[in-house]
């Protein structure tokens, strides 16, 4: 009975503790005394010092209370001030925690010292959002900064082209090749005839199994492939995520041989950054997020872009909330199906593919040529590859 009732006591008082974490020191009234060990007691502060903004911002932080004790001992000293609280909050808090804690600080909260201070910005966690919440924000970044953002972005492409660089040209750039072996190890290159071939001698007869001791890889044919891709990209907010990944993939296709790579950005306004589009650094520290969106003036710009309309590719990545006169849209997306252009309307490009758009007049389009989809950067390779056979 007694041990019944200490792990009661003991279970009670963990969850009384978690809830005065989530709560705040305002629940101390109520709650009573906690008894914090020193982990406890940063885990604590990281959390007050983020989450008083959502009282301040409510108008319920009357007399300061989080600042007060803030300020009481030296313990805690250390910890408020924004990089110190970046540090402390990575070590204490799993990645996934970090990062949501991360961006509502930046996005949510704008807390001091993390718009204008490059060393901030130098202790960021690396990563999609980071990058597309920075993006949001550049505009209000001083010079200094602005280059430690593209620093930070620079590291999450050069990580995305890493995983994704091989097989995207893979497959936008030829067949596999069975009279070609490969270095290059993955699953779209496995030959699993040539394999089994190759180790039947390892047949374990006890086992009834062959023993793979050297599988076979093939490499890929090099097509010359006479197209030209017209990318064109929706700088509108919602679409920060596949703006990332478009300057990607665009830098990509940019590079590869005998395709010919346009690449525009627009809202009212159509940018083009071909000059830029093998640097995807450089058009992300370009692109003005935000604006309205006149998808049909985008599609005019790349008509005037067309020599062969049979051997063009014009994809527009866009959430298709079109802010402009749609029958002037649907008239060019008739027309350049008329003259044999391939489209694709990709409402997200990313790994969420989560894409939320204008069903209605994504259908009309549909209806009028242009394929419509959510695809990650290899599917949309895949498809890339597919159109232009």
């Amino acid at each position: 009975m007694t041990n019944d009732n200490h792990i009661d006591d003991k279970t009670t008082n963990e969850q009384i503790k978690r809830w005065r974490l989530i709560l705040g020191s305002y629940a101390d009234e109520d709650l009573g005394q906690i008894n914090f060990n020193a982990h406890d007691k940063q885990i604590d502060q990281s959390l007050a010092y983020l989450y008083r903004h959502e009282y301040r911002a409510r108008g319920l932080l009357i007399n300061d209370k989080a600042d007060s004790e803030i300020k009481a001992g030296d313990k805690s000293r250390s910890v408020y001030n924004t990089i110190d609280w970046l540090k402390l909050t990575r070590k204490l808090f799993p990645k996934s925690t970090f990062e949501r804690m991360q961006n509502q600080a930046i996005e949510r909260y704008h807390l001091d010292g993390i718009l204008d201070d490059p060393k901030v910005i130098r202790d960021l966690e690396p990563s999609v959002n980071s990058v597309r919440l920075l993006m949001n924000l550049r505009g209000k970044l001083s010079y200094d900064v602005r280059q430690e953002v593209r620093i930070l972005i620079k590291k999450v492409v050069d990580e995305i082209l890493q995983k994704i660089q091989t097989n995207f040209v893979n497959a936008i750039t030829g067949k596999k090749n069975r009279f070609r072996r490969s270095l290059i190890k993955n699953n779209q290159n496995f030959d699993w005839r040539a394999t089994i071939n190759a180790n039947l001698r390892h047949f374990d007869q006890n086992k009834q199994q062959i023993i793979i001791e050297k599988a076979i890889f093939n490499s890929r044919k090099i097509r010359q492939l006479p197209w030209d891709i017209i990318l064109c990209v929706d700088q509108s907010g919602s679409m920060d995520s596949s703006i990332l990944y478009s300057a990607i993939c665009a830098a990509i296709i940019a590079k590869l041989p005998a395709i010919n790579l346009h690449l525009l950005v627009f809202d009212t306004q159509v940018v083009d950054l071909t000059h830029i589009a093998e640097d995807p650094v450089e058009v992300l520290m370009t692109v003005q997020l935000g604006g309205g969106t006149d998808i049909g003036k985008a599609l005019n710009y790349a008509e005037q872009k067309i020599k062969n309309p049979s051997r063009t590719v014009v994809v527009v990545v866009s959430d298709f909330y079109e802010g402009a006169n749609v029958t002037h849209l649907y008239r060019t997306v008739t027309r350049l199906n008329t003259n044999r252009v391939k489209m694709l309307g990709l409402a997200a490009l990313d790994y969420q593919a989560n894409a939320v758009y204008d069903m209605q007049i994504s259908q009309k389009l549909a209806d009028r040529g242009m394929l419509i989809a959510a695809l990650t950067p290899e599917h949309f390779a895949s498809w890339l590859a597919e159109v232009m056979r």
